[in-house]
């Protein structure tokens, strides 16, 4: 079933996101439904006030610009309340258990968590032992939010999911994997561009062949032909030390302007921030006409918005 033959039901049968791999596509579907309906009421003024009277703590091991105001704009348009916890001022930064910061935080009252951290085990054990919802805003394996948003951006774009193929160059990280992911269980053919020694978990990419159209390769020919999209990330996540022999090795995977004449004649670039202008992206690229990276980062906003109605809002 492809998203245009969706019809939305107004729930989803979830109480956490913590990664892509237990979504189904009407799940996927049911997200993007409502992030369009959310992004109409934001774009034309109108209160949608969803959330009145929750509150969403935000638990940052890593900073973030776009995950941090996305979130916390989320939750004020829709009239709930946002509590900022960085690891530097509470006490999981201390030594204190995730097991411990959960059920503290559940006797508060808290309605939700969103955790940007490194370990998935510490995003899985904060839903293991908390009575609240958790959304994960990103770890070192998955980052679902930022998928979400990529493949909502996608349908804006093209009217359709199903049959358009995206392809992802660069170091087979977090966004390699949920966008594998997304975009397997969404109809369309996603194609990983990495150089040998930095592929994808191969885990992953086993989980999703079995789901849809993915593809892991080494050569930017096959990945860039054909292709409605163009995607990149930074060569080195937040937290790794920058590296000159992985830079030596991901560089002939640089989204360029010869790259970019392989794809589709109007194909789009996609880079989910920040971005490093002459590293993983040309600047002929990035700030072209057919680049779309702001609307994708504005569409964080109501992608996550829909995830935390969808799984908060229950009664």
């Amino acid at each position: 079933m492809d998203i245009s033959s969706y019809k939305p039901k107004g729930r989803i049968e979830h109480k956490h996101l913590l990664n892509l791999l237990d979504y189904s596509s009407s799940d996927i579907y049911e997200i993007l439904h409502l992030a369009a309906s959310l992004k109409s009421a934001f774009r034309r003024g109108k209160k949608h006030e969803l959330l009145k009277g929750k509150t969403l703590a935000m638990i940052f091991s890593k900073s973030s610009t776009r995950t941090r105001v996305s979130f916390e704009m989320g939750m004020h348009q829709l009239g709930g309340h946002s509590l900022f916890l960085s690891s530097n001022d509470i006490q999981l930064g201390r030594g204190e258990t995730i097991e411990d910061t959960a059920r503290v935080l559940s006797r508060y009252g808290i309605d939700g968590v969103m955790i940007r951290t490194f370990k998935q085990s510490d995003v899985d054990m904060l839903a293991q032992y908390g009575t609240f919802s958790v959304i994960n805003g990103l770890t070192d394996d998955f980052h679902p939010c930022q998928a979400l948003a990529d493949i909502f951006t996608l349908w804006e774009t093209y009217g359709r999911l199903e049959g358009v193929k995206l392809s992802y160059f660069g170091d087979g990280n977090n966004m390699a994997h949920s966008l594998m992911l997304a975009g397997a269980k969404t109809g369309m053919k996603v194609c990983v561009c990495s150089p040998k020694g930095f592929e994808p978990n191969p885990d992953i990419v086993a989980a999703a062949k079995k789901i849809g159209d993915v593809t892991v390769t080494n050569s930017v020919e096959e990945a860039a032909k054909d292709a409605d999209a163009l995607y990149t990330d930074v060569f080195f996540s937040m937290g790794q030390a920058k590296d000159p022999a992985k830079e030596k090795a991901l560089m002939p995977y640089q989204v360029n302007g010869d790259v970019l004449a392989l794809a589709n004649k109007n194909a789009v670039f996609m880079h989910c921030l920040p971005a490093h202008r002459g590293e993983e992206v040309t600047v002929d690229v990035i700030d072209s006409s057919r680049s779309i990276i702001f609307e994708e980062a504005e569409n964080r906003l109501h992608a996550q918005k829909a995830v935390m109605c969808l799984l908060m809002g229950k009664k």
